[in-house]
């Protein structure tokens, strides 16, 4: 049995059928939701990634295939030996796999793979390369909600290096977004501004709050002192 074949029958030993059930429902996979058609094996992380762990030496050919399946966990665990390949990696392999990612964006196609690949693909790529970060506002604009995520949660790479200023700017960007997941993760990445920088998180708060989608402000001011919180929710600040 060829790699490929052997990664598909390593993630088959842990199916749960009645936890795909649950996904499907959880990742919102009905007609007209945002991942409509979606399929699931039902597999829990651990045991994605230690499936990931063995097939390290996967050919990107046979990455580029998972990335097109229609089975979540597929790409998935694609996407996991990405990141950790990316981790080990020299600055050239880094390059092909940041290349690679952009190349098969589409299989990228779900908020809990976007966020598990894209600060550290991404992100930190652009950000040690110090290559041009232009294009991450294109995404922001884009009518591709995963782009936009892709946007947004690139930048909890920079983020955790304190840069905040790329992550603020997108954030306006998707001030008016109307998708909830775009609304979570800008609400997210401002409050993990905040716990490193506070007054910078309420000074773009303070300047935006009364504009931003409820679910945004929420995630945002999620930490805040009870009082406080409450002042912005009733828009007293």
């Amino acid at each position: 049995m060829n790699k490929l074949g052997g990664l598909k029958k390593d993630l088959r030993k842990f199916e749960r059928p009645e936890k795909a059930k649950f996904s499907k429902r959880f990742f919102k996979t009905g007609k007209g939701e945002y991942a409509e058609g979606d399929l699931f094996l039902g597999l829990m992380t651990d045991e994605t990634r230690s499936v990931a762990n063995k097939y390290l030496d996967l050919s990107f050919l046979n990455l580029a295939k998972l990335l097109s399946s229609k089975i979540h966990d597929e790409r998935e665990v694609a996407l996991m030996i990405l990141s950790k390949r990316f981790n080990k990696g020299n600055e050239p392999e880094r390059k092909e796999i940041y290349g690679f990612y952009l190349k098969n964006l589409s299989g990228v196609n779900n908020w809990d793979l976007v966020d598990g690949s894209a600060p550290n693909i991404v992100g930190r790529y652009l950000f040690e390369s110090k290559s041009p970060r232009n294009f991450l506002y294109d995404f922001a604009k884009s009518d591709n909600l995963w782009k936009r995520r892709i946007a947004m949660m690139s930048t909890f790479f920079y983020i955790k290096q304190n840069d905040f200023g790329d992550a603020l700017k997108i954030a306006e960007i998707l001030l008016n977004d109307k998708h909830d997941l775009i609304h979570k993760a800008v609400g997210w990445m401002l409050r993990e501004i905040g716990n490193r920088d506070i007054k910078k998180e309420e000074r773009f708060l303070k300047t935006y709050y009364k504009k931003m989608p409820r679910t945004m402000l929420r995630y945002a001011i999620e930490k805040f002192p009870e009082e406080k919180r409450l002042k912005y929710l009733r828009g007293e600040i």
